[in-house]
C-alpha cells in the first residue's frame, strides 16, 4: 500500500475518532439546559465529561497535524476557502473550554447561567459546522486550476451541507444522550435514556437522507455497504437505549458515526477535495502528498507514538468508568 493511501486512512481515522468521542461531550454540552434542571444536575452533566473533554478534543489537534504534514496542498486549501466556519468553530471551542474552567469559580447563579450558554453554544456550533464542512469535502468547492478556492461563504451553505449540518447535529445530540443514559444514575438517567430514543428517532431520518443524498454524489461498493452498516448500528442503539442496555446503545451510536464518516472517505478516496469547476483543480491523496521521504519518516513517528496515546487515553476512560449522580455532588 502506498504511503498516500496510508496517511489518507490515518486521517480518515483520526477524524473518525474525533467525532465519535468529541461527539458525545458536544451532545452533553447541548442538553445542559434540557436535562439539568437545577445546578447540582447540571454539575452532573458536566462531571461525565469532565475528565475527557480535553483529550477528546487531541483527536482533532492530531488530525490537523497529520493532514499539515501529510498533505499540505490539502490542507492550505482546505483552511483557506473554510476560513470562517473554521474561525467559527475554534472560537466556539475556546469558548467552551474556558467555560469548563471558570463555570465554578463564583457562586452567583447568574455567574453559572453566563458560563452555561456558553458550554451550550460552544458544542451546538461546531456540532453543526463539522457537518457542514464534510458535506462540502465530499461534494466538492469551487476550485481553480492552481488549486485555489474561488467561491464565498454562500457557496458553502447549499442544501446538502446545511442537511450535513443537521444529521452531525443530531448525531452528536443522540450519542450525548445515551452517554448520559450511560454515565449517570437515578432522574437524570431514566430522562436522558427517553430523550435518545426520541432524538434518535428524527437523526435516523436525517442520517439515512443525508448519505443516500451523499451515495448519488459519489460512490463505490465499500460506501454503500458502509453507510447500511450505519444505519443498522443506529437503529441498533436506539432499540438498546428503549430496553435500557446503555452500553450496546453507546456501542450502537459509536459505531454509526464511525460507519458514517468511514462512507464518507471510503467514497471521497482517491480525492481530498474535488473541485466544482474543473477536474484539474482537484485535489487528490497524490497530488496534495508531501514527499515521499517526508511521509516514510511520519509514518516512524505514527507507529511509536500512537499506541502510547491510545493506551493513556484508554486508561483514563477505564479509570472514570463509573456512573455519578446528584448524591456526589455536595450542596455548596
Amino acid at each position: 500500500m502506498e504511503l498516500t493511501t496510508v496517511w489518507f486512512l490515518l486521517v480518515a481515522v483520526l477524524f473518525t475518532g474525533y467525532f465519535i468521542l468529541e461527539g458525545f461531550d458536544f451532545g452533553v454540552g447541548m442538553l445542559l439546559p434540557v436535562l439539568g434542571r437545577d445546578d447540582r444536575q447540571r454539575r452532573v452533566l458536566i462531571n461525565t465529561i469532565g475528565p475527557v473533554w480535553d483529550g477528546n478534543e487531541v483527536w482533532l489537534i492530531t488530525a490537523g497535524g497529520a493532514m499539515f504534514a501529510a498533505f499540505p496542498e490539502w490542507y492550505a486549501t482546505l483552511f483557506s476557502g473554510f476560513y470562517l466556519p473554521l474561525l467559527l468553530i475554534l472560537l466556539a471551542l475556546i469558548a467552551r473550554g474556558v467555560a469548563f474552567e471558570y463555570r465554578h469559580k463564583r457562586p452567583e447563579a447568574s455567574w453559572k447561567r453566563r458560563w452555561d450558554q456558553a458550554i451550550f453554544w460552544g458544542s451546538a456550533v461546531p456540532a453543526v459546522l463539522w457537518g457542514v464542512a464534510f458535506a462540502n469535502i465530499f461534494r466538492g468547492v469551487p476550485l481553480d486550476a492552481d488549486h485555489e478556492y474561488v467561491g464565498g461563504l454562500l457557496d458553502l451553505l447549499h442544501p446538502y451541507a446545511l442537511l450535513g449540518g443537521l444529521t452531525t447535529l443530531g448525531l452528536f445530540l443522540t450519542h450525548g444522550a445515551v452517554f448520559l443514559a450511560l454515565k449517570t444514575t437515578g432522574d437524570i438517567r431514566e430522562r436522558a435514556g427517553a430523550l435518545a430514543v426520541k432524538l434518535g428517532a428524527g437523526t435516523a431520518v436525517a442520517a439515512v437522507a443525508f448519505l443516500g443524498w451523499s451515495l448519488t454524489i459519489r460512490s463505490s461498493a465499500a460506501a454503500v455497504v458502509l453507510a447500511v452498516g450505519a444505519a443498522l448500528a443506529l437503529l441498533g442503539g436506539l432499540a438498546a437505549a428503549r430496553v435500557r442496555r446503555e452500553g450496546w446503545a453507546f456501542t450502537g451510536t459509536a459505531v454509526a458515526i464511525a460507519l458514517a464518516v468511514a462512507t464518507l472517505f471510503a467514497a471521497l478516496f482517491p480525492n481530498v477535495l474535488p473541485s466544482t469547476l474543473d477536474a484539474a483543480g482537484t485535489l487528490t491523496a497524490t497530488n496534495a502528498a508531501s514527499t515521499p521521504y517526508t511521509l516514510k519518516i511520519m509514518t516512524w513517528v505514527a507507529v511509536v507514538f500512537t499506541p502510547i496515546v491510545l493506551a493513556y487515553q484508554g486508561w483514563t476512560y477505564w479509570v472514570f468508568r463509573r456512573r455519578i449522580g446528584v448524591q456526589n455532588i455536595p450542596q455548596h
